[in-house]
């Protein structure tokens, strides 16, 4: 990011630019506002990689396509809904599915897909908004007329829980997806000044809450529902989560809980060029800036005397008046002063 110096060639103001405060120059304000506009950056790509996880959330199990139907919530295998040691228990599964019942249902985001153990994934539903997964439904429709399925009471209860928990993650995941994706294009207004941060650190909280809050309810809610079906024995039912949709759940709730604490602190710290244009940070870089010049000057006037040293700097640094003298040669070094010759031979002839 580039500062207009805000001066024409003449030293004006140039027109429709803001003015570079007296004293410092572009070089320096970039220094300052650098580790800020370092934060915003590494905000962006955090975001990025939220609103990557988040479609990927959202896409998995919507159509019967290689690794999206491999992407799933929850998967209820029904293949041994009869169990081995049954007599004949291989001709009973045969017929029922027959009746219409798959082996598998593997439950994504915007509906399920179902198929069988020798031929995988056979049918995805349409997307559906707001979708919620009802197994007693979904066996009810895809039975033919006149059969019938006792699936255990703990399910029917807990229906109209799992509609409410649905529709909230539902709902919760998708304004994430999309205002994690308008946050990716304003963050960087955090590095103009803190007025700024303060509205996007407040959007960047919402975010993060309504993505995790979705990944709670979905963790409890298809961890309940498979030890439900798990635990009744007598229908030998399995199922299993989906290792990937929970990785990618935590993955952007992980990273939209980082972008937050990151322009939480911003809304505080580092100078932003608000604060430079209003003289809150100028002094600082003021003071910082004569300091440096003062140690320039003090290099090049050494470096004109081809690097020796003066009397007021180095001679005197050496030793005091009464304990040394110096004088200054021509070409500038110091050397202490050396008795004569005269005073010599006066010092003799007093000995003798």
């Amino acid at each position: 990011m580039h500062f207009r110096t805000g001066r024409s060639s003449d030293g004006r103001a140039a027109p429709g630019t803001r003015p570079v405060p007296e004293g410092l120059t572009n070089e320096q304000i970039k220094r300052a506002t650098k580790p800020r506009q370092r934060w915003a950056n590494i905000t962006i790509v955090f975001l990025f990689i939220t609103v990557v996880f988040l479609i990927l959330l959202e896409i998995g199990s919507t159509y019967n396509r290689p690794v999206l139907r491999d992407w799933y919530f929850i998967r209820i295998d029904l293949s041994n809904i009869v169990p081995a040691s049954v007599p004949n228990y291989n001709l009973i599964n045969t017929i029922a599915q027959s009746l219409g019942l798959h082996d598998f249902y593997q439950v994504g985001l915007w509906g399920f897909c179902s198929g069988y153990r020798d031929q995988g994934v056979t049918y995805c539903s349409p997307p559906q908004t707001m979708y919620w997964f009802n197994p007693v439904e979904i066996l009810a429709n895809e039975l033919l007329a006149g059969a019938s399925i006792n699936l255990p009471s703990h399910i029917n209860d807990i229906l109209d829980l799992i509609r409410i928990a649905s529709h909230v993650m539902f709902a919760f995941y998708l304004t994430s997806a999309i205002l994690s994706t308008v946050l990716l294009f304003f963050v960087r207004l955090a590095t103009r000044s803190r007025l700024y941060s303060l509205p996007i650190a407040t959007f960047c909280i919402i975010n993060a809450l309504l993505v995790i809050v979705a990944s709670v309810i979905a963790t409890a809610m298809f961890v309940i529902f498979r030890n439900v079906i798990s635990g009744v024995a007598e229908l030998n039912i399995s199922s299993e989560l989906g290792l990937s949709m929970f990785v990618f759940m935590w993955i952007a709730s992980a990273f939209a809980l980082a972008t937050a604490l990151i322009h939480s602190g911003l809304c505080c710290c580092g100078t932003s060029r608000r604060d430079i244009r209003t003289g809150r940070k100028t002094r600082k870089l003021k003071l910082l800036s004569n300091t440096n010049n003062e140690k320039a000057g003090k290099a090049d006037d050494r470096g004109a005397r081809g690097g020796v040293c003066t009397v007021d700097e180095e001679c005197q640094a050496n030793g005091t008046a009464q304990e040394r003298s110096f004088t200054s040669t021509s070409n500038g070094a110091c050397a202490p002063n050396l008795p004569s010759s005269e005073s010599v031979w006066k010092r003799s002839i007093r000995r003798v």
